[in-house]
């Protein structure tokens, strides 16, 4: 029996994807063609450069207090310089004052920033008209929650686990055909599936969903903030098996 093969049925990202202006890690990432995958909340240099060796897509580092997985900018500063052009260095924020994502990516500490909090169209679309990168992360539990996803002007749109006052790494599935449906609608930017991806279910999450790339964080760990690397290569092992199919 042939096995499931992985296609992403949007191809509204194509102004997006041809911007030549995208980093190559994030235009890469961002490709519909085959999956990608990131690992989040990473806290250390030791376990980032690992991910890096491993060949994981991108990396995300939180740089919001109140996380679990927070990891100071100062620590930050330390490592990721290091990982530049090797792995897609994602800053993640969650209601901070603009100037902090707006530094960091003009600075190129980070390679792209991920608002996952409460921002708005106003303070999104501001990055947007300056060119600088960005995801937005979306807490659905309805359809409707996905109906201003694509006024955010975002390089592509972050789908998690609705949780009123918790922002991300809660370990809820969102509902995948949902997600097939809305990528499927004109106009959709490039999906990023994120809320209870877990080494066992990462295959089906992306056959059912079609999202561009997958997003673990609490999938991914012994604890929080702690990488377990036998689901990270677990993880990467069913991302590429899947990448191979859809070539």
């Amino acid at each position: 029996m042939p096995k499931p093969e992985y296609r992403n049925p949007s191809s509204h990202s194509s102004a997006i994807l041809h911007d030549a202006s995208l980093h190559p890690l994030l235009h890469s990432f961002l490709a519909c063609t085959s999956p990608s995958l990131k690992i989040c909340g990473v806290t250390n240099p030791a376990e980032a450069d690992q991910l890096a060796q491993l060949g994981i897509d991108a990396l995300g580092i939180n740089f919001w207090p109140e996380s679990r997985r927070y990891c100071p900018l100062n620590t930050a500063r330390e490592f990721l310089p290091s990982l530049q052009d090797r792995i897609l260095r994602v800053g993640v924020f969650v209601n901070a004052e603009p100037d902090l994502p707006r530094s960091l990516l003009s600075s190129g500490l980070i390679d792209v920033a991920q608002f996952h909090g409460d921002e708005d169209l106003a303070y999104c679309n501001a990055f947007a008209q300056e060119g600088l990168p960005f995801f937005k992360a979306i807490g659905v539990e309805h359809a409707d929650d996905l109906s201003t996803a694509s006024r955010y002007h975002a390089n592509g749109i972050l789908l998690d686990a609705h949780a009123p006052g918790v922002y991300g790494g809660t370990g809820r599935v969102i509902d995948w055909k949902m997600v097939a449906g809305f990528i499927g609608e004109q106009s959709t930017p490039p999906v990023i599936l994120a809320g209870g991806i877990t080494p066992e279910n990462a295959a089906e999450a992306l056959l059912t969903s079609r999202a561009c790339a997958l997003d673990v964080a609490s999938g991914a760990e012994s604890s929080p903030g702690t990488k377990d690397f036998s689901k990270v290569s677990s993880l990467l092992e069913t991302v590429c098996s899947l990448r191979d199919n859809a070539d």
